[in-house]
């Protein structure tokens, strides 16, 4: 249907650019306070949770928009960065266009100017989104940040966003100095049924429709909530499609589609209330390390992923000299796991053949080095049902190749410490 003939002036759920009006329902106002809670709190940092298309990106956008103008902010995605390019990105969000340079002095300059804005009151806030894909190293250079103190608390707040729950990655040992600092550890819940009433109508209001519940009635907007889950990206999205598609007002129940929903957006309790099944969650696999016959480590693999190699900072370390310092990562995807080794010295084996990417199966043997790791996941999905999938054509497997090429690119040079002298940035 042609914009006019629905009385619109403009297109009202727009996918790209800033949404014609900013609105806002009960979990984001709640996230919106948290976030302002840390940005105030002498030792702020926050954890920001929520599937894809929750409205995170607003919601930050929203934020950033409120806070004095005094305060430095680095607003960085960082998705697949490593420690180099994860601080030049922060330098550049701060305004210093300076060359790519090492990590160790791109970390002296964050570290020196944090440490000046924060002694002269306004200390400088960073915010990572899609901080579950950051590299590990990137990731350890964000504990070092998080370390420095002035006298009357950190040097910094920070924020880190992810559609993917953080709680477990912080709790890795190396994390310790971000774990300590969490001061909220926020979940976005989707919009309620009359929420995303109200969030509809608003949004045809902004775009010029003088009647809304008249271009969407009642009913429609309950089969978009039901269909979307309560999320505000993935309603834009069916409203959308259900507006074109329309041939005639009121825009007809027929028209609203019910998309597969991505992983994290469809809540049991709403889920039950829409009257679909809730999806019933599995144990994780479990992992048991082993060298010689003897037990050396049991662990679940809670998050999605994991890294195994000789480097204290992975999360499977093996100090071993069999051993790569990055070896092999294991990445969970649905109900499958795999396993890629990341261009090891000495290979990575499943079942005593050695591989390069694998899909792991229920009691499958990966040995590197001397040391065996048993995989442990009844629910792991059946290799019959894999076969002949193109997995190095999946966003999944582009996601490993990734990951090993900022690998073997990574500076392995040992950062600097928060007591160290560095010379003053020059503005």
């Amino acid at each position: 249907m042609d914009l006019r003939a629905a009385g619109l002036s403009e297109q009202p759920f727009p996918t790209h650019g800033k949404p014609l009006a900013i609105v806002t329902y009960q979990s984001q106002q709640e996230a919106f306070e948290v976030l302002r809670e840390t940005h105030e709190h002498p030792a702020g940092l926050c954890l920001l949770q929520g599937p894809a298309l929750s409205g995170k990106s607003i919601l930050i956008r929203s934020f950033l928009e409120s806070i004095d103008e005094e305060c430095a902010i680095a607003l960085v995605d960082g998705r697949g960065l490593n420690t180099t390019r994860l601080l030049h990105a922060i330098l550049r969000q701060f305004g210093y266009e300076i060359d790519l340079s090492s990590a160790n002095e791109l970390f002296g300059l964050v570290r020196v100017f944090a440490l000046q804005q924060a002694a002269s009151g306004n200390p400088p806030l960073i915010i990572i989104e899609n901080a579950y894909e950051l590299n590990p190293s990137a990731l350890r250079a964000l504990c070092e940040l998080a370390e420095l103190r002035v006298r009357d608390g950190s040097a910094l707040k920070m924020v880190l966003v992810s559609d993917r729950p953080l709680a477990t990655m912080v709790e890795a040992p190396a994390m310790q100095s971000i774990a300590k600092r969490v001061l909220h550890d926020f979940h976005l819940r989707p919009m309620t049924r009359d929420e995303t009433r109200d969030y509809v109508h608003e949004k045809l209001i902004a775009a010029g429709a003088e009647f809304p519940a008249f271009v969407f009635p009642t009913t429609v907007c309950d089969e978009l909530w039901r269909a979307s889950g309560g999320w505000p990206g993935i309603i834009d999205r069916i409203a959308l499609l259900a507006l074109a598609s329309a041939d005639s007002l009121p825009v007809p129940n027929e028209v609203v589609e019910h998309p597969a929903l991505p992983n994290g957006t469809w809540d049991g309790e709403l889920a039950q209330e829409a009257g679909e099944e809730p999806i019933i969650p599995t144990s994780p696999p479990q992992l048991i390390v082993s060298n010689n016959g003897s037990v050396l480590q049991e662990l679940d693999m809670d998050k999605g992923r994991l890294l195994i190699g000789r480097s204290e900072h992975n999360d499977i370390a093996i100090n071993s000299r069999f051993i790569s310092r990055h070896h092999a990562l294991l990445v969970r995807h649905g109900s499958a796991t795999f396993l890629m080794d990341l261009n090891s010295t000495n290979g990575t084996f499943v079942n005593s053949e050695r591989i390069s990417n694998h899909v792991l199966l229920h009691e499958d043997v990966i040995t590197v080095g001397h040391h065996h790791i048993k995989f442990s996941d009844p629910f792991a999905t059946k290799r019959s049902e894999l076969d002949g999938a193109e997995f190095a054509d999946t966003a999944i497997m582009k996601t490993l190749e990734d990951m090993r090429s900022l690998l073997a690119q990574e500076n392995t040079a040992l950062l600097p410490t928060a007591s160290e002298d560095l010379p003053t940035i020059q503005t």
